[in-house]
C-alpha cells in the first residue's frame, strides 16, 4: 500500500485543512493534488524521481507532498528557514529532477525552480501527452511504477554542521500513522493544531499524514503566536497537539489564558529536552489536559511513549514505552539503540548509515535508561558534562532546576574549566529570581550529588531555540564564552 492509497480510503470531510482564514475541504485539496501531479509529470518527473520543495506551513506544503506520493515520486522536504549553505547541501545529496519554491524562499533564488501557482496553473512544458491521465495510470499502477518503496527525505536538524538527508520509506510512514493513531486513540472527530513545520518529522506526522490518513481537520499556523493559538484552539476546538515545551509555556504564560479557552484540549504530547515532570504537571494543571512526554527522532519517529491506561506517573517521570512490534535496547556504553517498522531506511549518505544503523538497528546517539520497559532518555552521548572525570548528565541538572517553584525552564552546557576540564553552567529562565545560592540550597535539598550541582548560573528572559524548537545549545555556549563568570560563582 502506498500513502497515496491510504489518503484515498480517508472519509470525505467539509473542513480539512484550516489555514488563516482559509478552508479546505478533501475534495479541494485532492483537486490540487491531481492539478499539482499533472503538471509534475508533464515536466518529467517520473516515479521514483525526488522533487525538492521550500514552502510555508500551509496548504501549499500538503498539496507538494501528496502530489509527490499521488505519482510515485520522492519528496525532498527542505526546511522553511533553510539557508543557503543547507539548502546547497540538500539538492547535491538529493538530486531532485524539479523544485518547488514559495515567494521569498532561499530556494525561490536559484534557477529552475517553480512555484505552485505555476504548478496548479497548467501541467506546463508537456509532449502531448494526457498530464492528467498520466498521473492517474501512476497512482492505479500502485508504488509509481517502481520497485522503489522510497517516499520522502527529511533533512535532520542540529546546530552544528550541516543537515543529513533522511530516506523514509511508504512502508515505513504507514506504520506509524496506524501506531500513532492507534497509541494516541486519534480519530476523525479529532482536530490538531499544527504550528511546527511540516519539513520537520513531527509536523509532517501530525499535520499532514495522520490527517490525511483519518480525515482530520487540521489547523496550520505559519508561525507560532501564543495569544493567535489560544484563539484558534477555543474557535476550532482544537483537540490536541504535539511540540516542544517552550511551545506550551508560551500558551501557560499568556495572560489571557483561561481554562473555558481551553476546554477541547485533551492531549498534549511533547518531546525533547526540558520535559521534565514539573513541566508536565503544570501543563496539566493549565490546560487541563492529559500531558505525556514521547521520545523520538527525524530517523525513528515517536517510538516511546504512554498509552491512555499507563499510570499517570509513568506518562511524566519516562519518557515512555515501546509499542507495537518496536524494540529498545541500551548497549554497554548506556547507548538506545532502536529495532522496529518504523526506521528510515538510512541516510542519503551510504558512510553515516554504515555507522548509525546497524544490522537492523538505529544507533539514537541517546543515553538512556529502562527499567521494566519504561525509556528514560538521560543525556545525549555528546551532551555529558565531564567534572574532573565525573560524567554527568545534563538532562538530570535540567530536571533538578526545573524542579524549583521559580525556574520556568533551565539548560545545562559543559563550561570548559582548566582545573577540572569542564564545570556545569546552566542558564535558566526565572522571573521571580534565581541564583547560584538558590540554586546550591535547592539541590541540597534535593539530596542531589554534589559534583552535579552548577558552579555558573546564567538567568535570562528566554532561551534561543533552534527551527525545530529545540534549544540551541551551542549559542548558549557561546554566550558563556563572551561572558565571564562572576568571581563568586566561581569559588565553589
Amino acid at each position: 500500500m502506498t500513502l497515496a492509497a491510504a489518503f484515498a480510503a480517508a472519509p470525505d470531510r467539509q473542513v480539512l485543512l484550516v489555514e488563516g482564514r482559509s478552508r479546505v475541504s478533501s475534495g479541494e485539496l485532492e483537486s490540487q493534488v491531481r492539478a499539482v501531479a499533472a503538471s509534475m509529470v508533464a515536466r518529467g518527473v517520473e516515479p521514483g524521481q525526488p522533487v525538492a520543495f521550500q514552502l510555508p506551513v500551509g496548504v501549499a506544503s500538503v498539496v507538494a507532498y501528496r502530489a509527490c506520493w499521488h505519482i510515485g515520486a520522492v519528496a525532498v522536504a527542505l526546511h522553511p528557514a533553510a539557508g543557503a549553505d543547507q539548502l546547497a547541501q540538500a539538492l547535491d545529496q538529493s538530486r531532485p529532477g524539479l523544485t518547488i519554491a514559495g515567494s521569498g524562499f532561499g530556494l525561490a533564488r536559484m534557477a529552475g525552480s517553480v512555484t505552485m501557482e505555476d504548478l496548479l496553473d497548467g501541467p506546463g512544458v508537456g509532449s502531448g501527452a494526457d498530464p492528467a491521465g498520466a498521473a492517474a495510470t501512476v497512482t492505479e499502477a500502485g508504488g509509481g511504477g517502481t520497485d522503489s518503496d522510497d517516499a520522502l527525505v527529511i533533512f535532520t536538524s542540529g546546530s552544528t554542521g550541516l543537515p543529513r538527508g533522511v530516506v523514509h520509506t511508504h512502508r515505513s510512514l504507514l506504520y506509524k500513522i496506524v501506531q500513532l493513531m492507534k497509541t494516541h486513540g486519534l480519530t476523525r472527530a479529532d482536530t490538531a493544531l499544527i504550528p511546527s513545520p511540516l519539513a520537520h518529522v513531527a509536523g509532517l506526522l501530525h499535520g499532514v499524514l495522520i490527517p490525511g490518513a483519518a480525515g482530520m481537520k487540521t489547523v496550520l499556523m505559519d508561525r507560532w503566536d501564543p495569544g493567535v493559538a489560544l484563539e484558534v484552539i477555543e474557535q476550532e476546538s482544537v483537540t490536541y497537539m504535539v511540540g516542544p515545551p517552550t511551545m506550551f509555556m508560551g500558551l501557560m504564560d499568556h495572560p489571557e489564558l483561561d481554562p473555558g479557552r481551553v476546554e477541547s484540549l485533551r492531549l498534549i504530547s511533547c518531546g525533547g529536552a526540558g520535559v521534565t515532570p514539573s513541566f508536565c504537571e503544570r501543563a496539566r494543571a493549565a490546560l487541563g489536559a492529559v500531558v505525556k512526554r514521547s521520545y523520538g527522532s527525524t530517523e525513528a519517529p515517536t517510538v516511546a511513549t504512554s498509552g491512555f491506561d499507563d499510570p499517570p506517573d509513568k506518562m511524566i517521570t519516562t519518557d515512555g514505552r515501546a509499542f507495537g512490534e518496536t524494540r529498545l535496547r541500551v548497549d554497554a556504553e548506556g547507548e538506545l539503540w532502536v529495532s522496529g517498522p518504523e526506521l528510515a531506511r538510512g541516510y542519503l549518505d551510504s558512510e553515516a548509515t554504515a555507522r548509525v544503523f546497524v544490522d537492523g538497528w538505529f544507533r539514537t546517539g541517546d543515553l538512556a535508561a529502562i527499567t521494566d520497559g519504561w525509556v528514560t532518555i538521560t543525556g545525549r552521548l555528546g551532551d555529558r558534562i565531564i567534572r574532573s572525570g565525573e560524567n554527568i548528565s545534563a538532562i538530570e541538572v535540567e530536571r533538578h532546576l526545573e524542579a524549583h517553584p521559580y525556574v520556568r525552564q533551565a539548560v545545562a552546557v559543559a563550561e570548559p574549566d582548566e582545573r577540572l576540564g569542564e564545570r556545569v553552567a546552566a542558564f535558566v529562565v526565572a522571573p521571580e529570581g534565581f541564583d547560584l545560592a538558590d540554586c546550591r540550597d535547592w539541590f541540597s535539598q534535593q539530596g542531589a550529588a554534589r559534583y552535579i550541582v552548577p558552579e555558573r548560573i546564567e538567568v535570562v528572559e528566554e532561551l534561543p531555540v533552534l527551527e525545530s524548537g529545540k534549544v540551541d545549545r551551542v549559542k548558549l555556549v557561546a554566550r558563556l564564552r563572551q561572558r565571564p563568570a562572576r568571581q563568586e560563582q566561581e569559588a565553589w
